[in-house]
């Protein structure tokens, strides 16, 4: 395949058959797709992060006991990035009960692209229809 397909990288000739059937795997159909039209693509985790507080002491009967205090810091970083035909595009995937972020507005008032897809047909509806005009 490498000999047929010289310009395609190597780690996108061939692999299992996506099926986007969750959120993790209708990224990778993106992802790869963006890749394979000559496009940069890249998931980027908003998850935050955790801060743990817990503490272990020794009560008077020699039990070890612990004093829980876990605090939640979310991310302050945006969704997953992409560029395709030199703009620089984000791109939320939304399956299921997902929510919106609200930096939609942030990213389109500084010039950028956004968009939401919930399936991957509707991400190459978009893409042919903004792209290959």
């Amino acid at each position: 395949m490498k000999n047929r397909y010289p310009e395609i990288p190597p780690d996108l000739l061939y692999c299992k058959p996506i099926k986007a059937n969750s959120a993790n795997e209708l990224t990778k159909a993106v992802i790869k797709f963006i890749r394979l039209s000559g496009g940069q693509a890249e998931r980027v985790s908003v998850t935050g992060r955790i801060i743990n507080k817990r503490k272990t002491y020794v009560d008077v009967l020699g039990h070890r006991k612990q004093k829980s205090s876990i605090k939640y810091i979310p991310s302050a970083m945006t969704k997953g990035s992409a560029t395709i035909l030199g703009k620089s595009i984000k791109i939320e995937i939304k399956w299921g009960n997902d929510r919106q972020s609200p930096t939609q507005a942030e990213i389109e008032k500084a010039g950028g692209i956004y968009f939401i897809i919930h399936t991957f047909d509707q991400f190459y509806a978009w893409h042919t229809s903004t792209f290959l005009q």
